[in-house]
């Protein structure tokens, strides 16, 4: 963990509700998974926020406005100093056998599987990505994701675009041939995600997090090994570790 000084470069809107911010100054190299923790002013907590790309010292983070700290952040100015906490969490493990990786995100979980797609496609890994919605307004990074050199798939929740359902309906119809799984999103689909699929997975759990860094303990969950901090022992977990 490094405590730095950041600039904000940008800070736009994406899609409904959500907004992507670039900080310039990280020093700290940014692994996929991994997530930072913002200080604003006027908040006693931080925010932790994951990150979507870091390249060139440029850190890139896609936030979702949930409450008054996230909607104050949409309002940050170009030239914002950000205190950053960078490299916190464990991230995701990209040397396992893989040849044709499936990434899974919901909503926001979308984000912390840009910079893993890269990394992966720079190892010659086949990335198919199914992004899950509730309405096409929402969809953010499609054309980064295509770019990038995944085969990008939506499924939305009223069928406004791509498959209509869950990403689990996605994964049958559009993506069944897969060896390994990376994901991050909403517990419940996760868990959709397991019982949908048996290949490897690792899973980026979301939870709401009070220092980010394992010493309040408000982030634990459970698993075969105990009770684990999402903050510091994950937020990356292997499939068959989380108790459900």
């Amino acid at each position: 963990m490094e405590r730095l000084k950041l600039t904000v470069l940008s800070n736009r809107q994406l899609a409904c509700g959500i907004f992507g911010m670039k900080l310039g100054g990280c020093t700290a190299e940014c692994r996929p998974g991994q997530f930072v923790n913002l200080e604003l002013d006027g908040f006693f907590l931080r925010r932790p926020i994951s990150v979507c790309d870091w390249k060139d010292g440029v850190l890139t983070l896609a936030y979702k406005v949930v409450g008054d700290g996230t909607a104050a952040m949409a309002q940050l100015p170009e030239g914002t100093v950000v205190d950053t906490l960078v490299g916190l969490g464990n991230g995701f493990d990209t040397d396992v056998p893989c040849r044709k990786a499936l990434l899974v995100g919901g909503g926001i979980g979308l984000a912390p599987l840009f910079r893993l797609t890269g990394e992966l496609v720079s190892r010659g890994v086949e990335v198919t990505v199914v992004a899950g919605f509730r309405t096409a307004s929402e969809i953010f990074l499609e054309s980064e994701f295509a770019e990038a050199g995944a085969n990008f798939i939506v499924a939305t929740e009223d069928g406004s675009r791509g498959v209509k359902g869950f990403v689990t309906d996605a994964i049958r119809e559009k993506a069944p041939d897969h060896d390994y799984i990376f994901s991050c999103g909403p517990m419940p689909m996760m868990k959709a995600l397991c019982s949908a699929t048996a290949a490897p997975a690792q899973l980026s759990l979301e939870e709401r997090m009070g220092c980010g860094f394992g010493i309040c303990m408000g982030c634990t969950c459970r698993t075969t090994g105990g009770a684990k901090r999402i903050c510091k022992e994950g937020p990356v977990f292997k499939r068959e570790e989380i108790i459900w």
